[in-house]
């Protein structure tokens, strides 16, 4: 695919902004063109953002928000309750989504055409089991990448690493690395 855009739905303080800033990066080590860029309402802890990826194989001269996505990422399911996150999202867009639910449940509760595929993950699940908190954001981008395809998953576990290495103890480096291939292995397609 020469352009994909992504459009990320998650609260303040779900590393949201993070996870598309993540894979943006490790799509430039994979040799694209990449944009990611958060839009914020009022900034607080558990408020509803947005953040958006356009990643392609030529020159990027676009810069607005992602109102078509190829891709949504919902990373705090409630937000399906409160907004409609299937908005302008093209024909065969993938959803992928932070629950322990089926695909097929996420599927009619979204009401998705058939052309539109639904994945899900219990993204939140493994990031406890993987590093003992509540942050989706590192099984989302495993996931992301299982979807798309975009970067080669070495590539993105490097970013990682890289990424987080500034930050973090080793310990929470090796969890969330962990978190990143389960979201992988781990998301279901229906």
């Amino acid at each position: 695919m020469e352009r994909v855009e992504i459009r990320w739905h998650g609260r303040g303080g779900q590393g949201t902004v993070t996870a598309a800033k993540v894979f943006a990066d490790a799509c430039l080590s994979g040799g694209r063109y990449v944009q990611a860029f958060p839009e914020y309402g009022p900034e607080r802890a558990g408020a509803p953002l947005r953040a958006y990826n356009r990643i392609s194989s030529k020159e990027l001269r676009m810069h607005c928000p992602v109102s078509n996505p190829d891709v949504v990422v919902v990373v705090d399911p409630t937000l399906i309750e409160s907004i409609d996150v299937t908005e302008g999202a093209k024909e065969d867009a993938k959803f992928i989504i932070n629950t322990s639910k089926e695909p097929a449940e996420l599927r009619k509760k979204l009401n998705l055409k058939p052309t539109q595929k639904v994945y899900t993950v219990d993204a939140t699940k493994i990031a406890i089991e993987c590093f003992g908190r509540p942050m989706p954001n590192s099984p989302m981008v495993g996931a992301l990448n299982r979807v798309t395809g975009l970067v080669d998953l070495g590539t993105l576990l490097e970013d990682v690493r890289k990424s987080f290495g500034k930050k973090f103890s080793q310990k929470i480096i090796d969890g969330n690395l962990l978190a990143v291939k389960r979201g992988y292995e781990e998301v279901k397609e229906g």
